[in-house]
């Protein structure tokens, strides 16, 4: 449930960021003030785009057998892991500039009056954050039971609402929250939760024989803190931590901590 209600807090902020660039530029600006209708239009697009996203990863899903299953949640559970990391290099590249690249492209459309240029540009900078925000939830619920939704679609709702609040926060300009900080706090978080669905994925592989374990369990500290209840079950799901781990599961874990700083580091310089 709180990975949930982080991944549709984070990924909505981020949207709303884009589409608020967008909106601000062109309220603010006669000539591009007719265009406004045509960001919309591109919102509800890019939000069409990413349901049938969905509705695909759903389907091919549904029509699979009980191990093709097993081995399709593992496979976006990884897929879901690395996106994370490339969204948060990707940030790192382009977050002091992405203002600027998107009011560029938003003037080159305006001053072609192209405004069906507008549509695809919010259309691909929505379907982006929602296709991502897809993967990312499927990687993170794969395998909940029907008690478990109600739960899950009420985390979504708050994580909704609270993407709204924060965003209004945030325009605040305040001291206490802001742009800068939002995103090193977020990245922390969501490079945690990857390693926590990198975990998920690859013990999906070992419990089907495609991995080895190596060495089955390394350690027991469930007597110290045990990952299915109070602060070990919240640290089991944002940070992939495991009261008895697989040898094959932690090497993997390090080695991801170890490539995704190397990476980081890079991107930053």
């Amino acid at each position: 449930m709180e990975q949930v209600l982080f991944i549709v807090w984070r990924e909505s902020v981020e949207a709303l960021l884009v589409v608020g660039i967008l909106y601000a530029w062109l309220k603010a600006s006669p000539a591009g003030q007719p265009g406004i209708k045509y960001l919309w239009g591109g919102v509800v697009a890019g939000l069409v785009l990413s349901a049938l996203l969905a509705l695909a990863i759903l389907g091919v899903s549904s029509w699979l057998s009980d191990d093709g299953q097993e081995y399709f949640q593992a496979g976006m559970a990884l897929v879901a892991a690395a996106l994370v990391v490339q969204m948060v290099y990707w940030m790192r590249k382009h977050g002091r500039t992405l203002k600027r690249e998107l009011e560029g492209g938003l003037s080159n459309a305006v001053s072609r009056a192209n405004w069906w240029g507008l549509t695809v540009l919010v259309m691909v900078a929505v379907a982006r954050e929602g296709s991502e925000t897809v993967v990312f939830l499927y990687g993170s619920v794969a395998g909940a039971d029907a008690a478990q939704w109600p739960h899950l679609l009420l985390a979504g709702a708050l994580g909704l609402l609270a993407a709204f609040f924060t965003f209004w926060l945030l325009q605040l300009g305040g001291k206490v929250l802001t742009w800068r900080r939002f995103f090193a706090l977020t990245e922390v978080l969501l490079l945690l939760l990857a390693g926590a669905l990198l975990v998920s994925g690859l013990e999906k592989l070992v419990d089907l024989g495609t991995l080895p374990s190596l060495l089955d369990p390394v350690w027991d500290s469930s007597a110290l803190l045990d990952d299915s209840q109070s602060i070990g079950k919240v640290l089991a799901d944002f940070a992939g931590y495991r009261s008895h781990p697989a040898l094959m599961v932690l090497l993997l874990w390090l080695a991801y901590w170890g490539t995704t700083v190397t990476l980081l580091r890079r991107g930053r310089g």
